[in-house]
């Protein structure tokens, strides 16, 4: 296998509590438990020797592999094909209770030859701790234990096991029309055993998860030109979702870089209440009300947590339970994917002041009756006392959307989104008739819109600018016509988009920032962000530049990979960059097609 295969290159599973990928060499080389933010179990991703992983493939791969998910699920099918054989690896995770926080969770790889004759091998090597604790190894006639401190990793299987060191190996010989497979489960020390393996068992869960996900995407209210893509990105945010408290991780991994052998590394397995309070507007929009209400519960929840206390309102990002101790560390003993170092747990930018997401969180809040009306009175006090704050504290200057490690500046994205927090406060408050200062936040909010219209503007570039020191240009802007702070037809507006279309676009797809032109204290460069460039569509789309928004769409397109995820960043040849899959590449897709799909419609007169 290779040591380190595309990031592109693998397929998502998950039980709603924690997930894995799977290359398309048959190879589960990420998988942390028992939640997507503790230590990993296989990491091969971010070190090919001290990772570790669980392979499940041919023998001998001569010929070809297609890797695809079997309909409307989130199983994954693994396709090998040669001259003597084609077998399949079918992948998947039950989802029992996942509203209930559990330590026991289960990889299911079926194996099964539909055609001539495979013989597939297994190789099982667990490195607990992201690879730091020790494991022994018990091997008995119902399978293997590994045992690690405070885990145990139980492997069963339908054909025999052998001993590699600590770790196990098997071999298993299918003709066309058999089947078998093997099941690895991790639960606490001393956990109770799982049940033994058979076909039929294997047959039955198989069944259960294809119901589960067919039944919850039923749901979906979709009907425009691209279901299967917008589909999938659905899936993948309900993959990449907390079901214990309805948070959003911002990716699956962690350590995948921006830049291969470079130092932008970073750990996405946290929420963010940016991503997660754009996400409520996606799932509305797709008719999946209870997964925008839970994430809406779990940050008016962080809302309440910090109501009377000196510390700022809000951080930007915290554990899926709340938590928010996010200390950053260094896993010296990785190399890093394809030597990324360093490779760290861990985000430090829990701690910097980004005032944008008073904005998102009340937007979030904001997005329709069925979310609005979930708000308690103690909620809406809570979220009453931060816009009291807020009102005190926009005018700052900060490390913006972008997390940048330059110092604090002042970001007209971060001015854009506490208007946004003031104008939808001021919704709020008359809609339900809440007590609020309103006369406070309606001061607040016009004196945001004055500032930014006045020193965001560049008459040099004619544009809407990053930040009032320098003539740079901020891709995150794009969401101005789509908070309703500039109508999408304005001609500062347009002229905007034809400044980002000089100096931030590059074949369709879009750059969040020139690094050169505005220093972010990293070294290095990365590849164009693909949230922006789904936000691009939509803006092109309300500004009525169809022809080009369906163009830079459909181009989008070819950049996900053979299932349909994508990363953070595409780079320079073409290739996926950054943490994966991402959830807010994801949600920015889904309304972007939403939007592109309206515009369309009304020029037909639909």
């Amino acid at each position: 296998m290779d040591r380190y295969p595309p990031i592109a290159d693998h397929g998502l599973v998950g039980d709603l509590q924690t997930a894995a990928l799977v290359s398309s060499q048959g190879v589960v080389d990420w998988f942390a438990a028992p939640r997507f933010d503790s230590p990993s179990v296989f990491a091969a991703l971010l070190d090919h020797d001290r990772g570790g992983y669980l392979l499940l493939a041919p023998e001998h791969p001569e010929g070809t592999c297609k890797q695809l998910y079997y309909p409307d699920t989130a199983i994954l099918v693994t396709r090998f094909m040669s001259p003597d054989g084609v077998g399949e690896v079918l992948d998947f995770m039950p989802v029992k209770d996942s509203r209930t926080a559990t330590d026991r969770h289960t990889l299911v790889r079926v194996v099964r030859v539909v055609r001539g004759t495979v013989e597939f091998t297994l190789e099982c090597r667990p490195r607990f701790d992201y690879g730091r604790a020790e494991h022994e190894l018990e091997l008995g006639d119902g399978g293997a234990v590994f045992r690690a401190p405070g885990m145990d990793g139980h492997l069963r299987s339908t054909f025999p096991l052998e001993r590699d060191g600590q770790d196990v190996r098997g071999r298993v010989r299918l003709s066309a029309g058999e089947s078998g497979g093997v099941v690895f489960t991790v639960c606490a020390t001393g956990g109770e055993a799982p049940e033994p393996l058979t076909v039929d068992g294997l047959t039955g869960e198989f069944t259960d998860v294809a119901l589960f996900w067919r039944h919850w995407l039923r749901q979906s209210r979709y009907r425009g030109r691209w279901p299967e893509l917008v589909h999938r990105s659905a899936i993948t945010l309900k993959l990449l979702t907390y079901a214990p408290t309805g948070a959003l991780v911002a990716a699956a991994t962690m350590g995948l870089p921006e830049q291969v052998g470079g130092e932008r590394n970073w750990d996405y397995r946290f929420t963010w209440v940016r991503d997660g309070a754009l996400s409520v507007r996606a799932m509305l929009d797709l008719g999946f009300v209870d997964e925008a209400i839970g994430f809406v519960h779990w940050l008016v929840d962080r809302l309440r947590e910090r109501e009377g206390k000196e510390e700022e309102p809000l951080q930007t990002m915290y554990r899926i339970d709340g938590n928010p101790d996010l200390p950053e560390q260094t896993l010296d003993h990785f190399e890093g994917y394809r030597g990324s170092a360093p490779v760290r747990i861990g985000n430090g930018a829990a701690d910097q002041l980004q005032l944008d997401i008073y904005g998102e969180a009340l937007y979030a809040v904001s997005q329709g009756v069925e979310v609005a009306q979930q708000s308690s009175a103690e909620g809406w006090r809570a979220m009453a006392k931060t816009l009291d704050w807020l009102a005190d504290a926009w005018d700052r200057p900060d490390e913006g959307i972008w997390e940048t490690r330059g110092g604090r500046k002042d970001f007209t994205f971060s001015r854009l989104m506490s208007w946004v927090a003031f104008d939808h406060g001021l919704r709020l408050a008359d809609s339900f008739r809440r007590p609020a200062d309103v006369d406070r936040w309606r001061k607040a909010r016009d004196a945001v819109f004055e500032q930014v219209m006045d020193r965001g503007w560049s008459e040099k570039e004619r544009a809407f600018v990053q930040h009032y020191d320098e003539d740079v240009l901020d891709a995150s802007l794009l969401l101005m016509p789509i908070v309703g702070f500039v109508a999408s037809r304005d001609a500062a507006w347009l002229s905007t988009l034809d400044a980002m279309d000089r100096k931030l676009v590059s074949d369709s797809l879009v750059y969040r920032y020139d690094p050169a032109a505005s220093p972010d204290g990293l070294r290095g460069s990365e590849g164009t962000f693909s949230l922006c460039t789904f936000l691009y569509v939509d803006a092109l789309a309300r500004a009525g530049r169809l022809y080009q928004a369906r163009y830079t769409f459909e181009k989008m397109q070819t950049y996900a990979n053979h299932v349909g995820l994508f990363a953070e960043e595409i780079g320079p040849s073409g290739e996926q960059l950054g943490n994966f899959p991402q959830a807010f590449t994801h949600l920015s897709l889904i309304e972007a097609a939403i939007t592109l799909d309206k515009a369309l419609d009304a020029e037909h007169g639909r």
